[in-house]
């Protein structure tokens, strides 16, 4: 699994507005799911989250490209298993490290697809034109490719407000996007539209569409499966009604901390971007605030 340490660090700088990366020794693991189905996660040092990449004589899709500086490595890394430069770019969300390749990659010719919300929060954050998606959906788009139905179909209100999961329904391969942190606390992205409602809906919605083969890709983290999805799913419904047990007997959220809830869960999901500290105060302000 990458360093905890290594991810928190990289997301707190992407969270602030700023990207960093240390190119040196960082390469990409490659896993194939099926013909022509790939895993890409970075190694060696945080790359970004982890992508998808799907090859052949149709076309060549891309799901999500990395940090920025990673450009470069994200395309070689693709030429490692295609000729063809990618056709279409699918940003699962609006984070910089799952769009930061956007430009590069739109520069060589693919078509950067997206959720809405994305291109409108990009828009107001004054991305490079090249960065853009040129193609928004509401609700769903599916791709017909290279003997594959890919459909990508939006969850609202969850990491942020702009998500979009994958779903390979004849091969049972499904990337989720930050929808799984798998075998950490997540990050739900309030202050981007997510809610932690709209996110275990969202999980909810994956689950039903798993079963004990299905392979995902996590946004972050190792191949899971369905019951790795569960077991984050289930903890983090479990720590939500742990921390309304207070909130409903009124008390603050320093009262809260002080009390503890999720200690339960410190030793195995705490890292140092979500600790079990934030992971309950999102939890606490997801409750008062009504998201």
């Amino acid at each position: 699994m990458i360093s905890r340490y290594v991810i928190g660090t990289i997301l707190f700088l992407v969270s602030a507005g700023a990207i960093l990366a240390q190119e040196s020794g960082i390469t990409f693991k490659s896993t194939e799911l099926s013909e022509g189905l790939f895993m890409l996660e970075g190694q060696g040092g945080f790359a970004g989250g982890n992508m998808g990449l799907m090859t052949g004589s149709d076309g060549v899709i891309l799901i999500d490209d990395a940090l920025e500086p990673m450009a470069e490595k994200v395309i070689k890394a693709v030429e490692e298993h295609t000729e063809r430069p990618v056709d279409f770019l699918i940003n699962t969300h609006v984070h910089g490290d799952h769009t930061g390749g956007n430009e590069a990659l739109h520069k060589t010719g693919a078509t950067i697809i997206t959720h809405d919300n994305i291109r409108h929060r990009m828009l107001t954050k004054n991305a490079a034109k090249d960065a853009l998606p040129q193609v928004t959906f509401s609700d769903s788009v599916t791709f017909h490719l290279n003997g594959h139905t890919a459909l990508v179909f939006h969850i609202p209100h969850a990491h942020t407000d702009g998500d979009a999961v994958i779903h390979f329904p004849e091969v049972n391969v499904i990337h989720s996007g930050d929808l799984l942190f798998n075998g950490i606390f997540p990050f739900i992205d309030l202050d981007s539209g997510g809610s932690v409602a709209g996110y275990l809906a969202g999980q909810e919605k994956i689950l039903s569409m798993a079963d004990a083969d299905t392979k995902i890709i996590s946004g972050h983290g190792p191949l899971a499966s369905k019951a790795d999805l569960q077991a984050a799913h289930d903890m983090l419904f479990d720590a939500l009604i742990r921390v309304k047990k207070f909130v409903d007997a009124g008390d603050s959220e320093v009262e809260i901390l002080a009390e503890k809830p999720l200690a339960l869960y410190h030793g195995d999901w705490n890292w140092e971007f979500i600790t079990t500290e934030k992971m309950t105060q999102t939890l606490y302000r997801s409750l008062t605030d009504g998201e």
